[in-house]
């Protein structure tokens, strides 16, 4: 498992690359929640999202190697071509069709190839394995690796930083790499810290590996918190012992929901993609609240802006 010193040793090494983003308080949410509200304005990442953290972590702890590639559904694969290009590697970044379009722009805009394979998340891990067997490419997963990890939960450091007394941390929840990194560092520091997952009804391969009790399948869906989508790998070896240890509770939430949230959030001046903003949701639906200091991470604000455009027209 990734320990607290594995963090910290990732905060020395990817200090001065990537942003300390702050956090901001929400009167609103403190009203509904019950207690103070802080966002954790991540969605100000240098690439639009906290996988910056990770994925330049992992990059410079490689050695000799042929390039980098990956499967991502859009912000891993961002961070990675960030990360790749600040040292002159090649990346080549394994994308569903499912992957909305701004993202693959932003990848190829940072001279990364966006390679499009397949359906789902695992199609696209296929031709990332292969790139890193048959063409000596390092596979950087976007979540199950421990230099990943650790490098997501400097995270966690930051936030105890800023908020001292924080009671709670919600986290959105995909294949669980920055749910991990944050509740290690954190629990680590605090271990009477509530740490809770939130994550969509609609395909969340987590929610279900967890209620099955080991790694399952899942059909990926189109959803408005796309960044959470795709499977957490039936070979997963640390996000999902650590999500299952770590997390203290699991929040599930509709499209409706999700929706909410980002409207709600628009209306405070924060633009962030479905996946950020499933913290507002839980709590605007009635799902979430705390006693105490609750912190939201603002995980991303990779949004196609059409789509954010349409979806503050609709009520």
């Amino acid at each position: 498992m990734v320990s607290l010193d594995d963090i910290l040793a990732a905060r020395d090494r990817i200090e001065g690359q990537v942003l300390d983003t702050p956090v901001a308080g929400s009167a609103n949410l403190s009203a509904l929640a019950g207690g103070p509200v802080w966002l954790k304005c991540e969605h100000r990442q240098t690439t639009g999202a906290f996988k910056l953290r990770g994925a330049t972590n992992a990059v410079a702890r490689l050695g000799d190697v042929a390039g980098v590639t990956t499967a991502s559904t859009g912000n891993h694969g961002r961070a990675l071509a960030h990360a790749a290009r600040a040292l002159g590697l090649p990346a080549i970044i394994c994308m569903s069709r499912l992957v909305p379009a701004n993202k693959l722009a932003a990848i190829r805009d940072l001279g990364a190839e966006a390679r499009i394979v397949g359906e789902s998340q695992d199609d696209a891990f296929e031709e990332a394995r292969r790139l890193q067997r048959d063409e000596g490419f390092a596979l950087i997963p976007p979540f199950d690796h421990p230099d990943v990890i650790a490098g997501q939960g400097t995270l966690g450091l930051e936030i105890l930083d800023q908020v001292p007394d924080a009671a709670a941390i919600a986290v959105p929840l995909s294949g669980g790499g920055l749910l991990a990194g944050v509740a290690a560092a954190a629990k680590a520091r605090r271990p009477d810290i509530c740490i809770i997952g939130i994550s969509m009804e609609r395909g969340a391969a987590m929610a279900a590996s967890l209620a099955a009790g080991e790694p399952v399948e899942v059909t990926e869906l189109p959803t408005l918190a796309d960044s959470l989508g795709g499977g957490i790998g039936m070979g997963n070896r640390l996000t999902f012992p650590m999500v299952r240890d770590l997390m203290d509770d699991l929040i599930l939430l509709t499209e409706d929901e999700i929706a909410a949230g980002l409207r709600h959030l628009a209306g405070e001046g924060h633009v962030v993609e479905g996946a950020a903003a499933v913290g507002a949701g839980a709590i605007l639906a009635g799902k979430l609240r705390s006693d105490g200091p609750l912190v939201l991470i603002l995980s991303g604000g990779n949004i196609d802006p059409a789509l954010h455009a349409s979806l503050l027209e609709t009520t």
